[in-house]
């Protein structure tokens, strides 16, 4: 702990894929860090790091965030699970994190977050990005698009993916590109990144039949993508054990990307982490674990 520098920045999720490949930066950068988690047995193991458990009520346990926080002035805050209440659970976090007296947030938030987002979970993002503004704190959102390793899991038992995309295209970004943003984000103090929004993609957009070339090239199997009508994406998840808003926001994500709502391509990545954004062809070689289920 001695090596570490600078005022603790808190890392919140440090148990998730956001927040422990944060971690793992800013231990690398020697950062002095508080890392919140829920399991202590699941925290990683990051130099100059305090760990600090909340209650398993995790955002909402109002008492231990604020305990957790005092002392910091810079927060990661990490997206929560999609869940109903997610954005009473933000709210929660927020104003735990004023009451500590942290100074700056800075945000995982979507793609195209808006109260009128095609995929209902961006518009949970935004509106918790305006519970952030309203605070009067300084901030910074990162909207990152799909994650990389989303796109194996997508593939059925038979080799087709399925969902009303269309034609419409997608710049997936990976966690780690998300990552080293984040982290030059959070270590920066001359306050160049307040009050900013990064949109964090993939270095260009593609189809979901583009995606399905990729995977079918590594894997050594047939792997295609069929159109689905919005209608037809239901009754096809009809049987699936998940809450209506589970359902809500798989299907929204695919007609977000068919409307061309997805369809963005940003510098953000090589403009401040300073290295190309990851593609699918480099990530799915670089991450044979991610396809191994799908080899024929």
């Amino acid at each position: 702990m001695s090596s570490a520098k600078g005022t603790p920045i808190a890392v919140t999720g440090a148990t998730g894929g956001i927040g422990r490949r944060v971690a793992a930066r800013l231990a690398h950068g020697h950062h002095a860090q508080r890392l919140i988690v829920r399991d202590l047995a699941a925290a990683p193991a990051a130099v100059g790091a305090d760990i600090v458990q909340i209650g398993p009520a995790g955002y909402r346990d109002g008492p231990g965030m604020r305990e957790a926080l005092r002392g910091t002035e810079t927060m990661l805050l990490v997206s929560g699970r999609e869940s109903p209440v997610r954005v009473v659970e933000h709210a929660e976090a927020i104003e735990a994190a004023v009451d500590a007296g942290v100074q700056r947030i800075v945000y995982t938030s979507f793609l195209g977050a808006d109260p009128d987002a095609t995929f209902t979970f961006a518009q949970d993002h935004y509106a918790t990005e305006q519970l952030i503004r309203e605070t009067g704190l300084a901030f910074t959102f990162l909207r990152n698009s799909q994650y990389l390793d989303y796109v194996p899991l997508i593939v059925g038992d038979d080799g087709v993916i399925r969902g009303p995309a269309g034609h419409g295209r997608i710049a997936w970004v990976s966690r780690d590109d998300v990552a080293d943003v984040a982290a030059v984000v959070l270590r920066s103090q001359d306050g160049e990144h307040d009050g900013q929004t990064y949109d964090l993609t993939g270095r260009e957009s593609h189809t979901m039949a583009w995606a399905a070339e990729q995977l079918s090239a590594v894997t050594g199997r047939e792997i295609t993508f069929r159109n689905q009508g919005v209608q037809e994406a239901y009754e096809a998840r009809a049987h699936l054990e998940a809450a209506d808003y589970e359902k809500d926001g798989w299907i929204t994500s695919y007609v977000a990307v068919g409307t061309g709502e997805m369809d963005v391509v940003s510098d953000a990545v090589p403009r401040i982490a300073g290295h190309p954004a990851q593609d699918l062809p480099d990530w799915l070689a670089a991450n044979p674990e991610s396809w191994a289920h799908l080899k024929s």
